[in-house]
């Protein structure tokens, strides 16, 4: 046993899995002693298990499997995270313990699985043991069935889905093993009892013998239903409830409880969905239109049978049901319309919902079918339209129903009523809402006065059942005009009705509910009100509410019976005038009634005083307000003459509507004479005053139809314009509530139309009121006015914009027995029912008649171009009726399958057609949204996004008339969102994010998209993606976090953690659900009176309630009445006025209680990686108190755009509210750190511009940033310095460079510092080059803690494994070395030796030989520098660690200075005239192609300019460079570049400038191409003239030097960073300009100058940049001709060659990356040419060795990167065998044994080029002797000449002194004069042809363009000097040893040894200039100055004989000049 000891020692969890069996069954004990013992359920000991678990129940030891599995079910009855291992354990226990022989196990097993069900996890569980019952092994089998059951009958059927379990039932009873079909036997009783007879249809199919012994089974079960008797973790509230009722006594639940359980299951759900639509005959469609009825039939039997299925699956039945349709409406056959019928009931029984789509289309048709009298044809047709019923909603219907109301047909109208009956029995008070009620009781109403009594029967039974169900206190409104014999009938119907399911009716009980006090009755309806909840307080009295709008009498009980609760009107019967007369005598003084009719008007008044009098001390309750104001009437009445007495008289009759409770029979009586007085100057005042107090009593909508149709009946002007203006009046005191627009509309257009101009300004200024309420649509019932009018009508209109309507100062007085109930209700079900929408108030057109089936044929006809006749038929249709009803027959269907036409036209115009609908048919158009709104939506997934685009714009138009409820409710949405189309999704998600957040309630159907939302959150498409994350959180609004986190469950592993963690976030910014418009109860909060329509013109601010949510406001707040309605505008309204508000709130000392609340740790500080949501939510707080509220919403939307509209806002505001601003700083900031977490760019971007506007202002206003303000933002800033986008990084940087002006340098550095640590590269490098940035702007004193310090961590990063780094460290070191010169070795302490190398080469680089600069400032000099307060400090800190850069910005100050002028008046600024200024954007405008040159006023510039106007080229029609574009620029460009080399400084400043601008913008710098050559000679004409003159002139600034230097190289280093425009740049004047700048480079006395160390900084980067830039093939040749000019030149610097070649240098080493872009050919030719002036002899003899090393180097290069093929690149060098190049070359290639065409044997091998050279020596003596031969014989003289010439030419280094010296001096004066004439004769000829080696160098170098280039005209010039004489051949020193030629050897050898050198074509220019100057500065010296040797007429072909003339005429010029 020693092999226990080892195991024993053994951790649990490693005995677990041991190889002993022992092993392991001791661990399974222990751990279960373990698992019983551990208390915290979230202990971390659990994870240790959560892998084993499945081994503990997979074990294969029998007896160790037994305490496993008793381990295993510890753990997931105590573990937390049990959960997760569901998947695994339990198809472990289906497999490997369920086929255990030993009970115990399997017992334990299906204890395993229970227990899994109890933490929640039961739809894995179950689909595991589904799984289970597939398995071969019965046994598994069989207890997978018993362990389902158990589940059941322990958890219920809420916990366990039946629906998979049903569909595998039947399966089971086919099994061979008897076993497993006992226990489905068994399974299936089990069921049974919890769901009933649901589950026969599924199992109707199996074997007749089973089927009887279930049924036998069924039949013993108890009929109470089962209770659940486990519960799930979740339920432990429900456990409780039971273990209490079990310990009572068992069945004491009540019996609400036991039906909800029993209603749980619908059989339908149990079924398999069938597919009949492919099953249907192929020939149903011909068959059912055959002459023959037998056809016919056939068809329809077929189809009869396939929709006899149960379930049907869903598909496109719109042809079918039209098929059915048309038999059921057209077919003569009886017999074959009960068939169609049944069909019809079965397709929608089996479709349920999907069937809604069609349900419009067939009920018209089936409702006119019932004029059949046959019993069997109506009750299918019943049956039929039962089932249509039970698809869609009454509301939906309701227009069908009451489109037949009217029919003549008894029959329709009974049978529709029945219909309705039967249809309110499946209601609730919920779906039967009042909306749909009302218009169906008034035409329900009319039936029960029907002459045929079966009609008025079934008019009984329909209102008797409304009654039932919606409660008699809803319905009897409706039936106030029905005498009580009608009404009991009806009651007593309602006794009758059993409504499904044993509801009880809302009405308590038929009669039972009048007995009860009115509230108590209120109390008991159940509050299922689909209005806001008000109305469910309202009790069932109604007293006190004015009839329907109508305003007719009603029949109650009369005065006096007005405070009985129950009395239903406040309506009296009109009294006779006895017994008014008995009712004043009763109240009024004898006196006072014998004086009313008196003819004394003194008596009347007096009598008037005492009337009054009685009234004001009258009881309420006891006034008879009819009799009083019959009193009145009397005569004189309302003629009476005296104005006092009337005065009185409608004073009192005001008392009276005020005091008494006054009906409208009463009202009736006196507004006639009121209305008569209204215009009357006198009494005016008091008849409106008593309308007004009528209005009161009796609701204002009906006084004021009542009083304008009286107005507008009679003919006084006067009395219509006061109507209207009281009535304009009365609308804003009373509010808009409840008034019938239609009422008195007509009569507004009359008085539109009146002559009397008062009249129509009253209308109009009415009609303005109205527009206040009901917005926009108010002008659609004017639109066919005259148009003068209407412009009137929209200038009141706009007057009106955007104010908001007052709130209602009155309102309708309530009689006291109903005040807070009665009015309530009746207010609710006008506008609850859209009373107020205006859309309900137009007069609309049916155009139904108008589809007729040939439209419909046309529409779907195959040609395209007929089927847009049919539309175009439709729209017209459509827009000529402008308003129309819901029904429109067969439209939807033809209109459905245009949505997806292949002829895109058409569907746009289908698009088109259907938001036309929208518009014209307003609200009715919800019940279209199945069949035609979900295909728009099919629509968004097009390809093209123009039709998209138009898709969207009708869904939006359709939502808006629709509201959302419809589009949500059902499986259509989701069925969209399932198909895998991107754009679709995109669309479609985006939509749904707009829309949720504005809704309160969604149907509990959105929950069906949540699958597909998941899906589209691993979408392929990133812009589904986007749109997904976007919706999340919107969904999580209306189905909670937790449904949704449920949802996950069935998702993947792997997607199913990425989408928790979405959820997460999105639980952060989930919106929260809008408000809801008002409060339960009477005094709800009445947010304002405006009538909702206002939202339709305006949507009320952010919140964008869409439709519903719309109306229930208008039904609600628009209905409050009582002190509560005196609160201001809505919401919506008051969020627009505040906009206009201060955004921030400057609360004193708020910062500073911020700042010590943080310090003494009472808040968070501001310190994160990423923000938490507990800072969001401390930020929100503390903002809320100093931001605008709007604002702070808008800051914290979850919508991105959201925060780019209030960055916008706060930009605006940054100048007004800068005081607020600064006192908000903090949090401001604070917010913006949040936005640069996150990913949006556009936000990222507004956030940088606010910023920089930001810093601006602080500085402007002198404000320096606290310690807390930068510690909470600066680090975050320094984050984004590492963006990968650059334009985020360039505008991170200008921040930085601003925050130093607010926030001291020396506290940005550790920022910075900390800054370089991160891991993101190019944030290190960009810190790095701000912290040198620091040092160069700031001196050493920045550097904190000390500069060693942080100088030790700066260099760290030179070891940096990223380039920019290692490069941003070195240079920030080099610019401390600048600083601190030396001591930087010490500071930065020990580096490696690769670092120090690097360093040091770097330092060397910067240094340009000059001793180390001591610190550049002192110290005042440095404080000023921190806080500039000159604008041109700012200069002196640069965005990037980029020499130029910072010039750039110098030279950019220049220009800005040099605009303005502002500053300086010195004559050293001239102010620049417009004139000078090259303003592209006009050139390009400018089409023509002449270009007129600007005057230049002030300056005499045309002697100046005159040399070097350069004459427009002859041939540029052949130039590819010239378009038309440049046409017109030319000349402009031409100007300015010749001023570039003007000798006034400020001239060239000024045209640099403008070249600048032009180069600076990438779009405009193409106009300067092909003009680069002349602009860089122009350039380096200055670069000349300052070096020789301006910086030895001692009167100049030196301050405008370096600045005219900064301009020239800014404006450099922008040409040579755009390569396409640098490599334009030809050779010879990249050769000049090297030369330039190295000469500048070098020069001394730039030292001396402040700044100067600078500008030749930047000359060294802009060196590179030249290098790097141009054309490569050019470069290098032009480097090794001017290596070739410094070697010869003695007098220029021995300094200049060695820069060249370390130009070289650098070149080589770009050879490997450059090589297949340059021409080999060329420099091969140049290296030849430079060979043949310095062979290697003469090279080895110089100074140094670097050049002859350098050559070997390049050649070397060249050698190893092309092999052997170089040696086909020696094209064009003439004679190659004798050139030292070729032999070089072969000598390199060799080695490497590749040698091409070159054989030569072993022994020669060795030898290579010397034996060569030996044989050439060799030879060369035998060549010569030869050729002197010849000279010397008088036949080949001539011949001699040319061999001795062309040999001299070839071996310029050749000696023929030995054969010169023993000849007399004649001969070899003979000799020289032959080799002269050879040579001038060969010049000559080249003149004419272009000579033999050069041309192909010069066109190689040129190309065809270079003709036109200026230099050539210098060049051809330059010629012509020569030959008139005006240029000496003998050199003069260049004036700033710029001259870089040899000086004068003896004559033959230079004639003979000329070089080919290439012309410097810029120094002819030069020279001009120069002595322009010097003219004009009067410096006479020589004549010849600068003029060059005539060997350079070699190199550029001369000029042709035509431009002769023209240059003679400018040389006259020029030496007229001169003299």
């Amino acid at each position: 046993m020693g092999d226990d000891s080892e195991w024993m020692k053994l951790p649990i969890d490693q005995k677990c899995e041991h190889k002993v069996w022992k092993a392991r069954l001791n661990g399974y004990e222990e751990a279960l002693k373990l698992f019983q013992r551990i208390e915290d359920e979230k202990s971390p000991e659990w994870g240790k298990y959560l892998g084993l678990i499945k081994k503990f129940v997979t074990e294969s030891n029998a007896v160790a499997q037994l305490k496993g599995l008793e381990a295993a079910l510890a753990f997931i009855e105590n573990a937390h995270a049990a959960g997760k291992t569901t998947g695994e354990v339990v198809s472990g226990v289906v497999t490997k313990v369920f086929n255990q022989p030993k009970a115990r196990a399997k017992e334990l097993g299906t204890d395993i699985c229970l227990m899994y069900i109890e933490i929640e996890k039961a739809e894995v569980v179950q689909d595991e043991l589904l799984k289970g019952l597939d398995n071969k092994n019965p046994k598994i089998v069989v207890a997978c069935i018993e362990t389902l059951r158990r589940a059941l009958s322990e958890f219920g059927s809420k916990i366990v889905t039946l629906k998979p379990v049903v569909k595998v039932l039947p399966k089971q009873f086919e099994s061979r093993e008897k076993a497993v079909r006992e226990e489905a036997k068994q399974l299936a009783v089990e069921i049974y009892k919890w769901i009933r007879d649901a589950l026969r249809p599924p199992l109707q199919n199996i074997n007749s013998v089973q089927l009887k012994e279930l049924e036998e089974e069924w039949v013993k079960l108890p009929s109470s239903p089962p209770k659940q008797t486990r519960f799930l973790r979740s339920q432990q509230d429900l456990k409780a409830k039971f273990e209490q009722q079990q310990a009572q006594g068992g069945d004491q639940s009540d019996g609400d409880e036991e039906e909800e359980t029993a209603a749980a299951v619908d059989p339908y759900e149990l079924l398999e969905a069938v597919e009949i639509l492919s099953k249907m005959p192929k020939d149903f469609y011909e068959k059912i239109e055959a002459k023959k009825w037998q056809e016919r039939k056939e068809a329809l039997e077929a189809i009869e049978a396939l929709t006899k299925n149960p379930k049907l699956e869903n598909g496109d039945y719109g042809d079918l049901v039209r098929a059915l349709k048309k038999v059921v409406g057209k077919d003569a056959n009886v017999m074959l319309v009960s068939m169609a019928a049944k069909c019809l009931a079965g397709l929608a029984a089996g479709l349920r919902k999907k069937f809604g789509t069609y349900a419009g289309q067939v009920v018209p048709t089936i409702l006119e079918k019932f004029k059949e009298k046959k019993p069997q044809v109506v009750q299918a047709l019943q049956e039929a339209i039962d089932a249509i019923f039970l698809t869609t909603t009454l509301q939906n219907l309701s227009e069908d129903v009451l489109g037949v109301m009217d029919n003549k047909n008894p029959s329709i109208k009974q049978q529709a009523s029945l219909f309705l009956a039967r249809s309110f029995r499946h209601c609730t008070q919920a779906t039967l809402p009042k909306s749909v009620l009302k218009p169906l009781c008034a035409a329900l109403i009319k039936q029960v006065n029907d002459s045929a009594p079966e009609v008025r029967d079934a008019a009984f039974e329909a209102l008797g059942t409304a009654m039932k169900v919606v409660g008699e206190k809803a319905v009897n409104p409706f039936l106030a005009d029905l005498d009580k014999l009608k009404l009991d009938k009806i009651k007593e119907c309602a006794d009758k009705v059993e409504l499904p399911g044993g509801r009880k009716g809302a009405g308590g009980g038929g009669g039972a509910a009048e007995k009860k006090p009115a509230a108590k009755a209120a109390a008991e309806a159940p509050p299922k009100s689909s209005a806001p909840p008000r109305k469910t307080t309202a009790a069932a009295s109604k007293a006190a509410a004015g009839p329907s709008k109508k305003g007719k009498p009603a029949s109650a009980a009369g005065g006096k019976a007005k405070k009985a609760p129950d009395s239903k009107e406040v309506a009296e019967t009109e009294l006779s005038m006895e017994v008014c007369e008995d009712l004043a005598a009763g109240v009024l003084p004898a006196a006072c009634l014998q004086q009313l009719d008196s003819a004394n008007w003194k008596e009347r008044l007096a009598s008037m005083e005492e009337f009054q009098r009685a009234v004001e001390t009258m009881d309420k309750a006891a006034m008879p307000c009819q009799a009083l104001v019959r009193m009145l009437a009397k005569k004189p009445g309302w003629k009476e003459t005296n104005f006092q007495v009337m005065q009185m008289k409608l004073h009192i009759v005001a008392l009276i509507a005020q005091r008494g409770q006054f009906s409208k029979t009463s009202a009736s009586l006196v507004l006639d004479g009121l209305v008569d007085k209204v215009g009357d100057i006198k009494c005016g005042g008091n008849a409106k005053e008593g309308l007004t107090a009528i209005g009161e009593a009796c609701s204002l909508p009906w006084t004021a139809e009542q009083v304008v149709s009286m107005a507008f009946a009679q003919k006084n002007p006067k009395n219509q314009a006061e109507t209207l203006n009281w009535l304009a009046n009365a609308m804003k005191e009373f509010g808009f509530a409840g008034i019938n627009v239609k009422g008195f509309i007509n009569n507004v257009k009359t008085a539109l139309g009146a002559t009397n101009p008062a009249v129509r300004t009253a209308a109009i200024a009415l009609l303005g009121v109205m527009y206040l309420y009901m917005g926009a649509p108010l002008r659609m019932f004017f639109e066919d006015e005259k148009p003068a009018l209407l412009a009137q009508i929209d200038a009141e209109f706009e007057k009106m914009q955007g104010q908001s309507p007052p709130a209602p100062i009155r309102s309708t007085k309530k009689s006291s027995a109903a005040e807070e109930d009665g009015d309530d209700g009746e207010e609710q079900d006008e506008d609850g029912g859209g009373g107020q929408d205006i859309m309900d108030l137009l007069p609309r057109t049916d155009i139904c008649d108008k589809i007729t089936s040939d439209l419909v044929s046309k529409i779907e006809d195959k040609n395209w171009k007929i089927r847009k006749e049919g539309l175009d038929e439709v729209a017209g249709i459509i827009s000529e009726a402008k308003f129309i009803t819901a029904n429109i027959g067969e439209l939807p269907l033809a209109l459905k399958g245009r949505l997806n036409d292949s002829n895109k036209i058409l569907v746009q115009q289908t698009l088109t057609i259907l938001q036309q609908l929208a518009t014209a048919m307003g609200p009715g158009l919800k019940q279209h949204v199945k069949a035609l709104g979900i295909p728009v939506i099919t629509v968004l997934g097009d390809s093209k996004p123009n039709v998209r685009t138009a898709a969207m714009t009708t869904l939006q138009a359709w939502v808006e008339q629709t509201g959302m409820k419809d589009w949500l409710e059902g499986e259509d949405l989701s069925e969209e969102l399932k198909r895998e189309n991107p754009f679709l999704r995109q669309e479609l998600l985006g939509w749904l994010a707009e829309k949720l957040p504005t809704l309160r309630t969604v149907p509990g159907d959105l929950m069906l998209c949540v699958p597909h939302l998941y899906a589209c959150l691993e979408d392929r498409n990133g812009d589904v993606r986007k749109k997904a994350q976007d919706a999340l959180p919107t969904f999580m609004m209306h189905l909670g976090y937790d449904k949704m986190n449920k949802a996950t469950g069935k998702l993947k592993p792997a997607s199913k953690d990425q989408v928790v963690g979405m959820l997460e976030k999105a639980r952060a910014v989930m919106p929260a659900k809008p408000a809801a418009p008002a409060k339960a109860g009477g005094k709800g909060s009445a947010e304002t009176s405006r009538s909702a329509s206002a939202s339709r013109s305006q949507p009320a601010g952010d919140e964008g309630d869409s439709k519903p949510e719309v109306k229930k406001v208008r039904g609600g707040a628009a209905a409050k009445k009582g002190p509560a309605g005196k609160k201001p505008a809505a919401k919506g309204q008051k969020d627009d006025e505040d906009k206009s508000g201060p955004i921030f709130t400057l609360i004193p000392n708020a910062k500073e209680q911020r700042i010590k609340e943080e310090k003494q740790l009472k808040i968070l500080k501001w310190n994160f990686i990423t923000p938490r949501d507990e800072y969001v939510e401390q930020l929100k707080t503390q903002m809320s108190t100093c931001f605008a509220k709007w604002l702070q919403d808008e800051l914290f939307h979850f919508d991105f755009q959201r925060h780019v509209k209030a960055i916008g806002v706060m930009i605006e505001r940054l100048e007004s509210e800068s005081d607020a601003t600064i006192g908000c700083l903090d949090l401001i900031l604070k917010w913006f750190t949040l936005r640069f977490f996150d990913t949006n760019t556009t936000v990222l971007m507004k956030v940088l511009e606010y910023l920089k506007l930001l810093f601006a202002m602080l500085n402007r206003e002198n404000y320096h940033l606290t310690e807390y303000e930068a510690n909470s933002f600066v680090p975050y800033l320094i984050l984004k310095v590492g963006e990968s986008k650059d334009v985020v990084r360039k505008d991170v940087r200008a921040i930085l460079g601003m925050l130093c002006k607010v926030y001291p340098a020396s506290k940005v550095f550790p920022f910075l510092m900390e800054g370089t640590k991160s891991k993101n590269s190019k944030q290190r490098a960009e810190c790095l080059e701000e912290l040198g940035c620091l040092i160069e702007g700031y001196g050493m004193n920045v550097c904190q803690p000390t500069p060693a310090k942080s100088l030790k961590e700066i260099a760290v990063h030179i070891g940096d494994r990223d380039t920019s780094v290692r490069n941003a460290a070195l240079n920030t070191v080099v610019a401390v070395y600048n600083v601190c010169g030396d001591q930087v070795y010490k500071l930065i302490g020990n580096l490696s030796e690769k670092d120090m190398s690097m360093l040091e080469e770097r330092i060397k680089r910067s240094a340009k030989k000059t001793p180390a600069a001591p610190p550049k400032q002192s110290a005042p000099e440095r404080s000023q520098r921190e806080h500039p307060t000159n604008p041109n400090a700012t200069f002196l800190r640069k965005p990037a660690q980029e020499d130029p850069n910072k010039l750039k910005i110098m030279y950019r100050t220049y220009r800005i200075q040099a605009r303005q002028n502002a500053q300086h008046s010195e004559s050293s600024h001239p102010s620049i005239p417009k004139e000078f200024q090259l303003d592209l954007d006009m050139i390009e405008m400018d089409q023509s192609r002449v270009c007129e040159l600007p005057d230049l006023v002030q300056h005499k510039l045309d002697e100046l300019l005159e040399p070097i106007m350069i004459p427009e080229p002859k041939m540029r029609a052949v130039s590819p460079h010239f378009d038309d574009l440049h046409n017109s620029t030319a000349s402009t460009i031409n100007f300015v570049i010749s001023q570039v080399a003007s000798g006034d400084i400020n001239t060239s400043i000024q045209a640099l400038a403008q070249i600048d601008e032009v180069l600076r913008q990438e779009d405009k710098a193409e106009v300067m191409s092909g003009h680069i050559d002349q602009f860089l000679i122009a350039t380096i004409m200055q670069l000349r003239l300052t070096y020789s003159t301006h910086m030895a002139d001692d009167r100049l600034d030196k301050k405008d030097i370096v600045k005219l230097y900064s301009c020239i190289i800014g404006n450099m280093l922008s040409l040579f960073s755009m390569e396409s425009l640098a490599r334009e740049a030809s050779m010879g004047v990249l050769k000049d300009l090297m030369h330039g700048l190295m000469t500048l480079l070098l020069d001394g006395r730039m030292e001396d100058i402040e700044d100067g160390t600078q500008v030749i900084r930047s000359v060294n980067l802009l060196v590179i940049r030249v290098l790097e830039n141009s054309d490569q093939t050019n470069m290098i040749s032009a480097l090794l001709v001017l290596l070739q000019d410094t070697l010869i030149s003695t007098a220029g610097s021995p300094m200049v060659s060695e820069l060249v070649m370390k130009c070289l240098w650098r070149m080589i080493r770009f050879l490997p990356e450059t090589i297949n872009n340059i021409n080999l050919d060329r420099i091969l030719l140049d290296v030849h040419n430079f060979m043949k002036v310095f062979p290697k002899e003469k090279l080895k003899q110089l100074k140094s060795d670097v050049p002859h090393r350098t050559l070997k180097t390049l050649l070397h290069t060249l050698c190893k990167l092309t092999g052997a093929k170089i040696l086909d690149h020696l094209s064009m060098i003439e004679n190659r065998n004798e050139s030292e190049l070729e032999a070089h070359l072969r000598r390199s290639v060799k080695p490497s044994g590749n040698l091409s065409g070159y054989k030569s044997d072993r022994g020669n091998e060795k030898g290579g080029l010397r034996s060569d050279d030996r044989m050439s020596k060799a030879k060369v003596s035998d060549i010569l002797s030869e050729i002197f031969k010849k000279i010397g014989s008088k036949e080949n003289t001539k011949e001699g000449l040319t061999e001795l010439y062309e040999y001299k030419q070839k071996y310029s280094d050749a000696d023929l002194e030995p054969f010169l010296k023993n000849t007399s001096q004649f001969f070899q004066s003979y000799v020289e004069r032959g080799l002269r004439m050879i040579e001038s004769e060969r010049e000559g000829k080249a003149r004419i042809q272009t000579s033999a080696v050069i041309p192909q160098h010069d066109s190689s170098l040129s190309g065809s363009n270079e003709e036109l280039k200026p230099a050539v005209y210098y060049e051809r010039l330059k010629i012509l000097r020569q030959r008139q004489g005006l240029e000496n051949t003998s050199r003069q020193q260049g004036v700033g040893g710029s001259d870089d030629e040899p000086q004068q050897r003896p004559a033959i050898s230079s004639l003979l040894s000329s070089k080919p050198s290439v012309a410097s074509s810029t120094d002819m220019l030069h020279s001009k200039l120069s002595q322009l100057k010097e003219s004009r500065e009067l410096y006479q010296q020589e004549h010849n100055a600068h003029s060059h040797s005539p060997t350079h007429g070699h190199t550029r072909s001369a000029s042709p004989a035509a431009n002769l003339d023209d240059l003679k005429k400018r040389l006259e010029r020029i030496k007229s000049n001169r003299q």
